[in-house]
């Protein structure tokens, strides 16, 4: 029987409490089962952080190139390993030669990481045209060589990520993660897409199953698990050791406390975590909103002092948007998301409150729920107008404090 995305919905009734799936990762022992996902443009520090906090097992840094010639930009060197960081801390790299793989890995290794992840699963166009990320599936040598060349050049676990295949007639993700686990790579994450569906339809899970029963490593399922009972299921139906968990982490960091409660429910509690109840964010919420767009200032802006600008050949004027600081851009991505998952809960509310158990409408609640949707979408246009840091700051703390957009503002 096939599995994919689409069955995601149904009830899946929760079993004894076992004890959690322990996953070793050479001298590392996760604390959990999910982990977050690398995402360029994304999984910056500040938001690594913040995702350990709410339960992540382990965070992965965005992919580095593996060129030497590109290891000193900016965005390069944002990724290297940073002593705050939390252990273990994690690498991924990109690229299609295995010996600049090689000494990218060992760089990194050099710099603080302690463990190096290699990218085959990234299906980005300026990715694959030079052959690099999920286009490497379609060269089983090619993989050998890199796998082979980045584990002999470091004394720390390699991992890598994967997805099913490079299109859906060419599915050879068991030949790959076979390749890979003789060559000594310790953990495998598999996307349930192939290269050519990028993050199009349903991820299906049956090849990842089918990877899982290939290899005596841990296996993390990666692909449309966005909720504690997704995950579940996901893991029952692969025999996956662990859930990486990649779009569904934005604007809503606090997935993994939610896929852990889930995980380790006992049957006590089953009728409180077997269904998913929308919900307003709540004021600790807000409060860890606040502190990760304050984290991303602070973080930038020590960036900033200690790293001169690269500055632009061609031309001496700075467009306005090139002006505006580097930790107001990164923080309006965060924020919209934000934003929109706050949209998406209270729409979610409102269409649960606006009829009653005898199907009569409640035009009071539409009318409330409506007008605080509107106000959301409004804050989201002049949040994007900001400026300044400090301007940004002042505007969420403002918004939240007088207006009332959570779910338990009096607690």
């Amino acid at each position: 029987m096939s599995y994919s995305g689409k069955l995601l919905d149904c009830k899946w009734p929760l079993t004894n409490k076992k004890k959690p799936t322990m996953i070793t990762i050479g001298p590392y022992q996760l604390p959990g089962q999910a982990v977050l996902a690398p995402m360029a443009g994304i999984t910056d520090q500040p938001f690594r952080q913040i995702c350990r906090r709410m339960g992540a097992a382990m965070v992965t840094a965005e992919m580095s190139a593996s060129k030497i010639e590109l290891r000193q930009t900016r965005k390069s060197l944002l990724r290297r390993a940073d002593g705050d960081d939390s252990e273990p801390r994690v690498i991924q790299i990109v690229g299609t030669d295995p010996k600049e793989m090689a000494t990218a890995a060992n760089y990194h290794v050099e710099s603080g990481a302690q463990i190096i992840d290699i990218n085959m699963g990234c299906p980005a166009k300026k990715v694959c045209k030079k052959l690099a990320g999920s286009a490497l599936m379609k060269d089983p040598r090619l993989v050998a060589k890199i796998v082979s060349q980045v584990i002999d050049a470091v004394a720390v676990p390699v991992t890598l990520k994967i997805r099913t295949g490079w299109d859906l007639d060419h599915k050879n993700a068991v030949e790959i993660a076979r390749i890979a686990e003789d060559l000594g790579i310790l953990s495998l994450a598999v996307h349930g897409r192939s290269r050519a569906c990028r993050f199009n339809g349903m991820a299906e899970y049956d090849t990842i199953a089918a990877v899982v029963a290939a290899v005596n490593i841990p296996v993390f399922a990666n692909g449309d698990i966005n909720s504690g009972q997704n995950a579940q299921k996901v893991l029952k139906y692969t025999a996956a050791q662990g859930v990486m968990i990649g779009r569904a982490a934005q604007g809503r960091p606090w997935i993994f406390d939610e896929i852990n409660q889930y995980l380790n429910a006992t049957p006590e509690t089953v009728r409180k975590t077997n269904s998913y109840e929308p919900f307003l964010l709540k004021k600790w919420h807000i409060s860890l909103i606040i502190e990760h767009i304050q984290s991303i200032h602070d973080y930038y802006s020590r960036f900033e002092a200690n790293h001169s600008l690269i500055q632009s050949k061609k031309t001496s004027v700075i467009k306005k948007e090139q002006a505006v600081d580097l930790a107001v851009k990164i923080s309006r991505k965060h924020v919209c998301w934000y934003f929109n998952q706050m949209l998406q809960c209270t729409a979610s509310l409102r269409d649960k409150r606006n009829t009653d158990s005898s199907g009569a409408t409640r035009i009071d609640s539409v009318a409330e729920e409506n007008k605080a949707i509107k106000k959301i979408e409004t804050a989201k246009k002049q949040f994007n107008t900001l400026l300044l840091a400090k301007d940004q700051l002042q505007f969420l703390k403002h918004l939240f404090s007088e207006t009332n957009l959570t779910g338990d503002i009096a607690a």
